[in-house]
């Protein structure tokens, strides 16, 4: 019999309902934010994540592009490797008068689309000898020159930008011996035995 009497005044019960309401509310308070700081987490973990992703799609993009770029370079690489024999025989033609007419408009195209794809030609005579562009066939003395130098190019090199597709083929010549070169300094001469 716990019914309460039907005298009693209803502020008694309300207090004590109250209070539970009170308790229920900070309990769903409570749970509230434990909830949103988990939602803020798993959000900022989300939004690292995503960051994360765009940086390996933009990494991926770019080697994408790098990797199209070095292909496409080498394509064309190998198709003027191949072109060089054809500029070489022109160049041969060339020099024997055989370029004229509608030949000499061909060939004048091909050196034009070429060039335009970047091979350039090198080896000039006169130009100090340097081995890492010119291949030497020949070697003499001359008292003409003060370094070695290419005195004859038997065959133009080929280059791509910095790449060597084929070494200048060239005739060298160095200064005669016994003869001072503008590098000596003039104590080194006077040391060795004399010529006169």
């Amino acid at each position: 019999m716990t019914e309460k009497p039907q005298g009693e005044q209803p502020g008694d019960d309300s207090a004590a309902e109250e209070a539970v309401l009170k308790a229920a509310e900070e309990a769903v308070a409570g749970a509230g934010a434990d909830e949103l700081a988990a939602a803020k987490r798993e959000a900022g973990e989300r939004t690292a994540d995503l960051q994360r992703l765009q940086a390996e799609y933009q990494n991926y993009r770019k080697r994408v592009e790098r990797d199209r770029s070095t292909v496409r370079e080498i394509a064309v690489s190998n198709i003027l490797e191949s072109l060089v024999p054809v500029l070489d025989d022109i160049g041969r033609a060339r020099e024997h008068g055989e370029v004229t007419g509608g030949f000499k408009s061909v060939a004048e195209s091909l050196e034009t689309v070429v060039a335009k794809l970047g091979l350039q030609q090198f080896g000039k005579e006169g130009e100090p000898f340097d081995p890492t562009i010119h291949e030497a066939l020949m070697h003499s003395y001359s008292s003409d020159v003060t370094e070695d130098t290419c005195v004859q190019i038997l065959q133009p090199g080929y280059r791509i930008g910095e790449r060597i597709i084929r070494p200048a083929m060239v005739a060298v010549a160095e200064p005669q011996p016994g003869t001072q070169t503008t590098g000596e300094p003039d104590g080194d001469k006077a040391d060795g035995p004399s010529d006169s």
